[in-house]
């Protein structure tokens, strides 16, 4: 039977991958969404005929509705856009590749319709988990994750039949451009050094976090949320081949791992085709080719995992807290603003200083959200 998938964020690296992913497979485009890349979209539009499609930015959904006015596709915008493809009746599953706390609206919408997320959007499980968790279970709402650690994670516990039987989750990280630097070497470090990661094709948000390394501490949050396991039962590993892309350590010993070439497709596929698997277009892993190499991250390149670690085990809003000042600083990064290393000085000043409030509801999380980055604004780093 013919799936029916709306995607969020069509435009960006997860989402052209999963068009790429959808190509050779029984899956419809239901709808379609960018933040103003209308060019783009519009280009997707015309190859998968999407009932709707969505651009955040008003001025450029109405420029698109124009340029599409031949198609049958009806043109949305802003948020109210988002939640209604993320809503539609229809659907079988809703792809979140959104960047930053735009997705967590969406998400919250999708489930309460009951349609399964594929999610890959970060943000939404580090900031609000427990809303959208607690969310999926009271509706049966399936949460399958895209990244590829905690996608390896899904396929390794599928056939675990209890919680108590896991000893740990292990975390691969490439270790980003910086793995073998000294501290000394990180205190110039350049955007463009930054900007080169050795083995994923990512946004400049994303590659960022890789090279500070808080998207492995934004993932073990992730996983919490995920698979219902405490902290200290998460292990991080740099593995520089980013060929095991993480595993599972059972009370018995054994370790399961998901290996594959480095390709985003495998992980987005299975997310589309769960609990089946179907041939992908990728190439075949050869080991005998590959070295497999793993071993802790150093302790100057780990801060902002601690940061993470320490802003779950608060809880409340410390997550929240933590995300917003990450973006915030990354973007005083990417605008060559503050060094490098201030980005985890900017986090870290944000969790000791702003008030942690617990019990959020959706208001609450983005009035934290907002507070924090106008903190930041104010901030003499």
């Amino acid at each position: 039977m013919t799936k029916k998938i709306s995607i969020l964020g069509s435009t960006g690296s997860i989402g052209k991958q999963a068009l790429d992913v959808i190509k050779n497979l029984d899956i419809e485009v239901l709808a379609l969404s960018a933040k103003s890349n209308i060019e783009l979209l519009e280009n997707q539009i015309r190859q998968y005929k999407p009932k709707y499609a969505v651009v955040f930015d008003e001025y450029f959904a109405n420029k698109l509705s124009k340029n599409i006015k031949d198609a049958q596709t009806k043109v949305l915008s802003g948020m109210d856009g988002l939640c209604q493809i993320a809503c539609l009746n229809d659907c079988d599953i809703v792809l979140n590749s959104l960047t930053g706390m735009i997705g967590l609206k969406p998400t919250l919408e999708a489930i309460e319709a009951g349609n399964n997320i594929a999610i890959a959007n970060k943000e939404t499980l580090v900031v609000g988990g427990e809303l959208v968790t607690n969310a999926a279970n009271n509706k049966n709402v399936k949460i399958i994750p895209v990244d590829s650690e905690h996608s390896a994670i899904f396929q390794c516990l599928q056939g675990c039949k209890e919680q108590k039987t896991i000893s740990n989750l292990i975390l691969t990280a490439s270790g980003g451009p910086f793995w073998d630097k000294t501290e000394n070497d990180l205190e110039n470090v350049t955007l463009e050094q930054a900007l080169k990661h050795p083995n994923w094709s990512m946004g400049p948000k994303n590659t960022i976090d890789s090279a500070t390394l808080m998207n492995k501490g934004l993932e073990i949050i992730e996983a919490i949320r995920l698979f219902n396991i405490s902290e200290d039962k998460i292990k991080v590993l740099i593995h520089r081949e980013s060929i095991v892309h993480s595993m599972v350590e059972y009370c018995d010993g054994s370790v399961i791992a998901q290996m594959s070439v480095p390709d985003m497709r495998v992980p987005i596929q299975y997310a589309f085709t769960y609990p089946e698997r179907k041939e992908c277009p990728v190439s075949s892993l050869d080991l005998t080719k590959v070295p497999l190499t793993f071993f802790e991250p150093k302790s100057y390149l780990s801060k902002c995992i601690d940061l993470c670690r320490s802003a779950v085990k608060i809880g409340g809003a410390a997550p929240v807290i933590l995300n917003a000042a990450n973006e915030e600083a990354v973007r005083m990064f990417l605008d060559k603003k503050i060094k490098f290393l201030d980005i985890q000085k900017i986090v870290e000043i944000s969790l000791k200083n702003i008030p942690i409030f617990k019990n959020l509801s959706f208001d609450d999380i983005i009035d934290c959200d907002l507070k924090t980055r106008e903190y930041i604004k104010r901030l003499d780093v």
